[in-house]
Formats: C-alpha cells, structure tokens, sequence
C-alpha cells in the first residue's frame, strides 16, 4: 500500500492566519502613521511658540524703546522750549488776594496793567517750571492796612535804590516786609518786573522768598517774607551799641549761605543769573543768623557760555564793582565772584569797602587788604576787633586765601562759586562737630 507523505492540508479558507497577518500589518501601519503625524505635529507647534515669544519680546523692547525716546524728547522740549504768555490766566481786580502762576514779565516802556495784574513777554529764555504755589496779587488797599497806611513807625529800611520797606502783618496774619518802589520812569519799572520775574521762577532756602507783588494803577510794590534779624550790614557796621556783634563762626556760616546762594544763581538756574548788587545790605538774616540774598532789581541774565560776557550800562555800588565791569561794563558771574569777596573782607575785617576817615592807603578795602591777606602775621592783624580773638587760625587763613582768590584783578583768576562752596563747608563742619561734641560732654551722665 503506497502511503502518501505530504501533509494533507485542511479544507476551508484560511481565514485566521490571514487576517491575523492583515489586522497585524494594518496595525503596525496604523501605528506607524500615527507616530510619524505626531512626531510631525509636535515639531511645527515648539517653533511656532518659540516664533511668538520671539515676536513678542521683540515688540517689548520696541515699546520700551519708544516709551524712552518719548521721555527724552519730553525733557528736551521742557528744557530748550521757551514759556509763552497765557493771557487767559488774567486775574480780575478786586479786594480778594488771589494765588497766581509765576508771572513773566516783558520790559516794554509801557507795560500793559489792569487790575493789579502785569502781563508781558518772557525775561528768562527758558524759565523752569515751578515746583511751588505762585506768588500773590495784592491791592494797594490791602497793602496799605497792612501796615497801618504805610506808618513810619513800621518803616524797617531802605528798599535799596528805588524803595523803602515797611513791616506788614498781611490780612491771613502772615508778617511780611512790603518794599513800596518810590523812584518813577523805565529804570524803576524794569527793576520791579526782573524782581517779579525772577523770584516768582526761582526757589531757594539761600533767597528771599517773594510772597506777593502790587502793580495797582501807578502803585508799585514787592512783597517779602519777614527776615527778623535784618541786613548783614547792620550787625557788621552799625553804630548802635546795642547791635550784638557777631561771633566768628556766625560770620562763616553766613559766608557759605551766600556763597550757596550765588552757586544757585550762577550754576543751577536755567539761565544763569548775575546778580549785579551783591553786598552786606543785600544779604538778610532769619531768626536763626542764617543768610539769604535779596534786591534782584539789578540782576542781568548772563551768557550761556561758560563765563561768557554780557555788555550792559555799569550800575551797583562802589567798593563792589569788579574792575572789569566798572571800566568796560562787562558783565560775567565772575563780576559777583568780585563783590562776594569783598563781602567776605568785611566780614573777616568788619570795615566798609570804602572809607576816606581811615589813613591814607587804608581808604579802599580792597587794594589795602590784597597784598596782606596772604601774609600769616598780617591777616591776624586785619580780623574785626569785635571778635577779641574769639576765632580759629587755621580757619582763618584759608578763609583769607577764599577771599584773595575772589578779589583779584584778573577776572579769569577768580574761581567759581561752586568752587567757593566747596572750599568753606569743610570748614563749617568741622566747627558743627566740634560743638556738637562740646555739648555732649556737657551732659551730665546719670
């Protein structure tokens, strides 16, 4: 019997295995298609964050950069810009004080005056913008019951060249010096309007403060705050007995405020200030000694280049005039370096810039104080007699030397006053500390 060997396969489709072999094939592609759309996918949506967030840290540093070039040009503009009138803002006249902006004023001959209210151009070429309420307007009539019609017995002084001042107590109980401007014409409306001008744009601790002014029909007057202790000139050169000297460190303390007070004119005004009429009756005390500058109705507004000239008529008091200035009307901040010298001799000295009762080569403070201020032995010999020896030496020399520099012929020689500044407040300090240590000793201990 012949046997077959081949296997005998089964009868029927083979529908298992094959589509066992399909579903297994179709699966693994399934797979495959969804791991190659999601590696696929996933690699567009990572760029495309990345694209926005690079976008977007673009657009901020575009925005920070505008915001920046905005600020400059805002600061630039407010700068170099200059203030115009705003004839909008006139005040109505009548017997109410009234806040006003600071007000600029022109130097027209015949300036335009209703209602107790100036209006003008511009003094300053780029005033800065106030930081503090504006000055006041006043009536005449609110003036003159302030000081009791401008009584003689309220009078406190000389208003300067073109004025007397009086003690006022204004309607709200604030004491006041009102100054009433006497003399008449174009030199006495210009004096009133710079005072006007500059006071009500700059504000300093080291300048008179002006609370108010009056410019009622032909009426002209200037509203102060009270300085109790009058003018530095006063105290160095009054005849009255009764007038307490001032000590030593008194004297340099009022040296460094006007010395920070020209600083602010000549250095950190907008457009520097030459004050024109620096001296001991222009500087006044508070309760406290301390000094602050006043009288701005000479004061000219100086070149933009550093000590730059102005040319303008010579005016000011003789004994203070720089030679410069006096021979050739040149005017520089270096002219008020020179007057502040000569205030310095006088407190160091307590002698007058001119005086033809002392012995001949003595008369002129200056040119007999020069040659001596630089020679140990003289400079002792020169100090205020009222002091009694009451000073330091070591102070006084370097003080000396400040004031030599001041006072020289040269104006180029002369230093600034930041300079001056800088010279005296070591000076100051160390008598501050010195005292501040004295007292502390002085404490008894329990």
């Amino acid at each position: 019997m012949e046997v077959n060997s081949s296997t005998t396969v089964p009868a029927g489709p083979p529908t298992i295995s094959t589509k066992n072999h399909t579903f297994i094939h179709h699966y693994h592609h399934l797979h495959s298609e969804k791991d190659y759309h999601n590696h696929v996918g996933h690699f567009p949506f990572k760029t495309i964050i990345i694209i926005i967030t690079m976008v977007a840290l673009i657009m901020l540093l575009f925005t920070i950069f505008l915001v920046v070039c905005l600020i400059r040009r805002q600061k630039s503009s407010s700068k170099n810009g200059v203030c115009k009138d705003d004839c909008e803002s006139r005040v109505l006249h009548d017997t109410s004080r009234r806040h006003i902006a600071p007000t600029i004023l022109s130097f027209d001959s015949s300036p335009d005056v209703k209602g107790g209210c100036l209006y003008g151009g511009n003094l300053s070429r780029t005033p800065p913008t106030p930081k503090f309420r504006g000055v006041q307007v006043f009536t005449y009539r609110e003036l003159e019951v302030a000081t009791n019609g401008f009584n003689e017995a309220n009078e406190i002084g000389n208003g300067g060249i073109n004025g007397l001042m009086y003690k006022g107590v204004l309607s709200d109980g604030t004491l006041a010096a009102i100054k009433l401007l006497q003399s008449e014409g174009k030199q006495g409306e210009r004096a009133f309007r710079i005072e006007v001008d500059l006071l009500s744009q700059l504000r300093s601790p080291y300048l008179v403060e002006l609370l108010g002014y009056c410019a009622d029909q032909h009426h002209r007057l200037l509203i102060f705050e009270y300085m109790p202790n009058g003018t530095l000139q006063h105290h160095l050169h009054s005849l009255n007995d009764k007038t307490q000297p001032l000590d030593w460190w008194s004297r340099m303390r009022i040296a460094l405020d006007c010395a920070r007070a020209l600083e602010f004119l000549h250095e950190h005004a907008v457009s520097p200030v030459i004050h024109r009429d620096f001296k001991t009756y222009n500087v006044l005390l508070d309760q406290n000694f301390r000094a602050k500058v006043a009288d701005f109705g000479l004061a000219n507004m100086g070149s933009e280049k550093r000590n730059g000239q102005v040319s303008t008529r010579v005016l000011g008091t003789t004994g203070y005039l720089a030679p410069e200035y006096a021979s050739t009307g040149k005017l520089t901040t270096k002219s008020d370096v020179y007057s502040y010298g000569v205030v310095l001799l006088e407190l160091l000295t307590g002698r007058v810039p001119v005086d033809i009762k002392r012995p001949t080569g003595e008369h002129v403070l200056v040119s007999w104080a020069l040659p001596r201020l630089t020679n140990r032995e003289k400079v002792v010999e020169m100090v205020d007699p009222v002091l009694h020896g009451q000073y330091s030496k070591k102070a006084l020399v370097q003080v000396a030397a400040i004031a030599a520099m001041c006072i020289q012929p040269e104006a180029d020689y002369r230093p600034l006053m930041t300079d001056v500044v800088q010279s005296l407040i070591p000076l100051v300090r160390a008598h501050s500390l010195s005292s501040s240590l004295r007292f502390q000793k002085q404490i008894p201990s329990y």
